[in-house]
């Protein structure tokens, strides 16, 4: 009998946040997202991603003390639970995260390897293109997958030699880029498991998949609202892993956990 490969490693995802693009506020106090990450936990999720500053189209940048009031005790409430992550491009957030236990630095702006290395801990390297406020105010790119392939490329680079103990790289889906950059970077996404270092890659319920699950063959379409698209969420995070995607960032962990034990198989 044959053995099974092991799935992709499934990040769960936890916004403590009021203007979150997928939870809103749902998860907006400690004990909530506490009990949010637990369940995600439960549900099968590796590491849980916290974050306390929305990186959505159009966010407005969060206060250092605020950002640190949402995510510390957060982070200290789960990590008796499982290994946690924290998502932000803040140096003092990242300290006091790490200080409450996350061993994983999650940084869109890819900026901050000098920090993973004083910390000690994983770091993983976002492409992003502008800001929050700016990113998807017309992206353009010549060449979407070589440039974004050599950006984390360098990033790599930059985070070894700064002394990083481990970097992970994630190609930024949706983060200044428009439905026809995502699916280019999704279909050459072998251009970026070929270089090496894991690969992260975060499409649950984003704007691209909205857009996909409304598109018909002609006249107008109504983009799918956040909570309804996990049929393509699934669809993509699974043609991720098959394309030697090492981690899969979601919100509907139960289900993804499930979709890659049967792509795994």
């Amino acid at each position: 009998m044959e053995s099974q490969k092991a799935g992709p490693m499934v990040m769960g995802v936890v916004n403590v946040t009021p203007d979150s693009f997928s939870d809103g506020a749902r998860f907006s106090t400690p004990e909530a997202a506490v009990a949010r990450g637990r369940q995600l936990f439960d549900e099968g999720a590796a590491v849980v991603d916290v974050g306390g500053e929305s990186t959505r189209p159009g966010a407005e940048p969060v206060p250092v003390a605020e950002e640190l009031a949402r995510v510390v005790d957060v982070v200290a409430g789960l990590v008796p639970h499982g290994r946690v992550s924290i998502d932000t491009t803040k140096p003092e957030v990242a300290r006091a995260a790490v200080a409450a236990g996350a061993d994983i630095l999650n940084d869109v702006s890819a900026s901050m390897h000098e920090v993973a290395a004083e910390l000690e801990v994983t770091w993983i390297a976002v492409h992003r293109q502008g800001t929050p406020g700016t990113m998807q105010v017309a992206p353009r790119y010549e060449d979407v997958v070589a440039e974004v392939g050599g950006y984390l490329a360098q990033a790599a680079e930059r985070g070894m030699a700064a002394g990083v103990p481990e970097v992970w790289i994630d190609p930024g889906i949706g983060f200044g880029k428009t439905t026809d950059h995502n699916l280019e970077l999704l279909a050459n996404l072998r251009h970026l498991t070929a270089g090496g270092a894991p690969v992260v890659v975060g499409v649950s319920r984003k704007r691209f998949i909205g857009e996909l699950h409304s598109r018909s063959d002609g006249g107008a379409h109504q983009e799918v609202p956040t909570d309804d698209r996990l049929e393509g969420s699934l669809a993509a995070a699974a043609w991720a892993y098959a394309q030697g995607a090492a981690v899969v960032r979601a919100h509907d962990v139960a289900a993804t956990v499930g979709a890659m034990k049967v792509v795994a198989a």
